[in-house]
């Protein structure tokens, strides 16, 4: 399930398997130890990822299994550079809820900000990368983001 669901969360993994917390915390935690997986943990969340996943990926694969960061990168897909008021436009979330992921998206180094003629806009740092991490862990685990993507790639 990890495999198929690279930086999938706790919570996610007991419905997808089925199992309840005490059991699912045994067998990751002997996966843990063993080798088998990686084990992101941060506050509130603890995400599982397959060991040939590198930490690049892993960072884009976080963002992308999150609706509002996935947007966010989304739009920036399709219009390749964007001003803070055209992120928010695409999103339809409030801005301050843009920003907090902006920021993090910037921290993350997946997008970077732009200086053009004392305007500020926004456009993805390595396109290569983010492509890359769709095409090798879509249809599975990003299988949310593929159609999403589908669908605004599609009509263009």
């Amino acid at each position: 399930m990890i495999e198929k669901n690279p930086g999938i969360k706790f919570r996610e993994l007991m419905r997808a398997t089925g199992m309840k917390n005490g059991s699912l915390s045994h067998y990751v935690n002997n996966l843990e130890k063993s080798g088998t997986i990686q084990v992101k943990r941060e506050p509130r969340q603890t995400r599982f990822f397959p060991l040939h996943v590198s930490e690049e990926e892993s960072t884009v694969i976080k963002a992308l299994r999150r609706s509002t960061p996935r947007q966010i990168i989304e739009s920036l897909l399709v219009h390749d550079e964007l001003n803070f008021g055209g992120i928010v436009s695409f999103v339809g979330k409030s801005p301050g809820t843009v920003s907090l992921y902006v920021s993090q998206l910037v921290s993350d180094q997946i997008i970077e900000l732009q200086l053009n003629q004392r305007k500020k806009t926004y456009r993805i740092k390595d396109r290569k990368a983010i492509d890359k991490v769709i095409e090798k862990y879509s249809p599975s685990g990003l299988e949310k983001l593929a159609s999403s993507f589908e669908d605004i790639i599609n009509p263009l």
